[in-house]
């Protein structure tokens, strides 16, 4: 062993002080970044429901009452009954399949909780107005989707109270999987080339590919039929970008826009953009003059009355009002003529 001097201990622990004395000062110091969240500010964020209830806002819903928000708001993309419209969600069925080559995950046949299909659609539905239906009408669907896979029975009414008691097929088939997330095997030796890497997810059917090429239009009836008809626009986008009159035609000043186109901008921005801007559900792409075009020889009249009454053909599908009931009909009229006229 071996003694310090006491002016050596001494120093030390001054400077120890004095660390320490400087860390607190540093650790309480405020940069004002930020502000503190206000008890209104947290309720909007703080909006998840539990499998065990805690987060339910109180009401209740009807099977019944259900069954006319749903024909109202989602059976023009879920079907009547739950089996889905084109390539849209199925949402009933599917039981004892989950174990096939190509398993139908339903909310009957796969969710294990009640609670997942409130959340859900409280959170995202419907798909062009997320958070725009009431707390009772959350209850009234959730409850009217439950009685379609046989889960409640038509006289059932949901409540904050008995929703976290139901009981889901399908409960028992999650268990808590404590493997590790990721796993991390680095290649060390004779290694490929990164750059020569091909990534070929998209091709096998398992991610739609129209989101990475582009000008991909709306999503076919498969994926063999969605890859041929990228590629066929692909094909003639190029074709067009090297064309001399596609060219000037790009370079040509947009008309101006009458009063009414004017109004309906801001009831696209809000209503309409997230089908239009991509194509989705057959709907015609905004400033996609091709496909607008046969609309267009239709009459104004014929698009005013689609737009505010629904539509559902060949050409794809149009909910009334696209889902949005509570726009006025002149607001719907306004929203159409921007997208007209933006469009020729």
């Amino acid at each position: 062993m071996f003694k310090l001097p006491k002016a050596v201990c001494v120093a030390s622990l001054v400077g120890a002080l004095a660390f320490s004395v400087g860390q607190s000062a540093h650790a309480g110091e405020k940069f004002g970044f930020g502000e503190t969240a206000t008890p209104e500010q947290i309720a909007g964020w703080d909006i998840d429901i539990r499998p065990d209830g805690k987060g339910l806002p109180k009401g209740q819903g009807s099977v019944a009452d259900g069954e006319a928000v749903y024909e109202q708001l989602c059976a023009t993309c879920h079907g009547l009954f739950g089996e889905g419209e084109g390539r849209w969600p199925v949402l009933a069925g599917g039981q004892d399949t989950l174990t096939d080559d190509r398993p139908v995950k339903t909310v009957g046949s796969y969710w294990p909780y009640a609670s997942t299909l409130f959340d859900y659609i409280r959170r995202a539905m419907p798909f062009t107005a997320p958070r725009s239906l009431t707390d009772e009408q959350t209850y009234q669907l959730t409850a009217y989707v439950l009685y379609l896979n046989e889960i409640v029975d038509e006289e059932f009414v949901l409540t904050d109270e008995n929703l976290a008691a139901i009981e889901m097929p399908n409960q028992e088939g999650f268990f808590v999987d404590t493997r590790p997330d990721v796993k991390n095997a680095r290649c060390m030796k004779d290694c490929a080339d990164p750059a020569k890497l091909v990534v070929t997810g998209t091709l096998q059917g398992i991610t739609p590919v129209g989101h990475f090429i582009e000008g991909a239009d709306a999503p076919a009836a498969s994926h063999e039929a969605q890859e041929e008809l990228e590629r066929e626009k692909e094909h003639q986008r190029k074709a067009a970008s090297g064309h001399e009159g596609a060219a000037q035609a790009a370079t040509e000043a947009p008309a101006p826009l009458s009063d009414a186109a004017l109004a309906g901008q801001s009831v696209y921005n809000n209503a309409c953009q997230a089908c239009h801007n991509s194509g989705i559900a057959g709907s015609p792409k905004f400033g996609d003059a091709s496909a607008w075009a046969p609309r267009i020889k239709q009459g104004m009249d014929v698009l005013m009355g689609h737009a505010i009454n629904g539509f559902s053909g060949e050409s794809g599908i149009m909910p009334p009002k696209g889902g949005r009931v509570d726009l006025s009909d002149q607001q719907v009229k306004d929203a159409v003529a921007y997208m007209v006229e933006s469009s020729k």
